[in-house]
């Protein structure tokens, strides 16, 4: 009796210490986000003279004076990105998931080529083939377009690598074969049996996706030259470059706080599911 007692305290004072390290951590990143929303309610003036922890009075005048900024199309940048990101997190978890899909159903001559191929180019960095990237662009004519920015994404490495691994452990051959076995064809396997198996993966996946377009600097500040085309970090990028005079640190972090917001969206829409894939995942381990 002593022996369970002493092993059950030292599980409920385990426990207990665990509970206080999230909770630091999670205020630790949280933070963060709460001085980067106090200084988005702050003047240019106040702002300069040092950090608080008191929200200011300037939330609506920023949030005016930011969208009555004649030198920044802000609504048209807030379109153009969520355009790409959503276009960007569809079409890559879609594709990503189809492709790992098939190197994982199918035996045929040059699978472990094509699965280690697909892996060697994760290790290439975009800024490498940027200059050839942005010839080839010229010589097809889509500089200046959000063809570029969506339809490479599509070809997306690490998520087909994160797929391909969700589906060897939640998906049994022996059920796509059955599926054969009552006539479906490969579509409808992958469309109506495969794909709500990887509900879970997708929604982690998309996140990622979008987040990485939503945030992308390097790509479009290359590809578009339009104001009315250009996404949310090269418009930041702008308004931080503003002559010194009119610089106002106010807007930028109101700025940075509008495109922040999406993203924290969308984390809040997809998190259901990522928490039902860990459950699914540590309930079969």
């Amino acid at each position: 009796m002593e022996d369970k007692k002493s092993n059950g305290m030292a599980v409920h004072t385990r426990r207990i210490v665990a509970y206080v390290v999230l909770i630091l951590v999670t205020l630790m990143c949280l933070f963060w986000f709460y001085v980067l929303f106090i200084n988005a309610t702050r003047s240019n003036s106040a702002l300069k003279k040092g950090f608080t922890l008191i929200p200011g009075g300037f939330l609506g005048k920023n949030l005016y004076s930011l969208f009555h900024n004649s030198n920044l199309p802000i609504v048209r940048g807030l379109l153009n990105s969520l355009f790409i990101a959503l276009c960007t997190a569809g079409l890559s978890t879609y594709f990503s998931t189809m492709t790992a899909f098939a190197i994982h159903a199918y035996d045929f001559k040059l699978k472990k080529f094509m699965f280690t191929f697909i892996l060697a180019i994760m290790m290439i960095p975009t800024q490498v083939t940027a200059l050839g990237f942005i010839n080839l662009l010229r010589k097809i004519n889509l500089m200046d377009s959000f063809i570029p920015l969506i339809v490479p994404a599509i070809a997306a490495p690490a998520v087909f690598f994160y797929m391909k691994q969700y589906m060897e452990a939640n998906i049994p051959l022996e059920l796509m074969e059955s599926a054969r076995i009552d006539g479906a064809n490969e579509f409808l396997i992958f469309n109506r049996i495969a794909l709500p198996l990887m509900k879970p993966a997708i929604a982690v996946q998309a996140i990622f996706s979008f987040v990485t377009s939503w945030n992308n600097y390097f790509t479009p500040a290359l590809v578009l030259k339009s104001d009315t085309k250009k996404t949310l970090p090269i418009l930041i990028a702008l308004l931080r470059s503003a002559d010194f005079l009119k610089f106002d640190m106010g807007q930028v972090y109101m700025f940075i706080a509008l495109a922040i917001l999406p993203v924290i969206i969308v984390y809040i829409f997809m998190a259901k599911n990522i928490v039902a894939g860990m459950t699914v995942g540590a309930v079969k381990g």
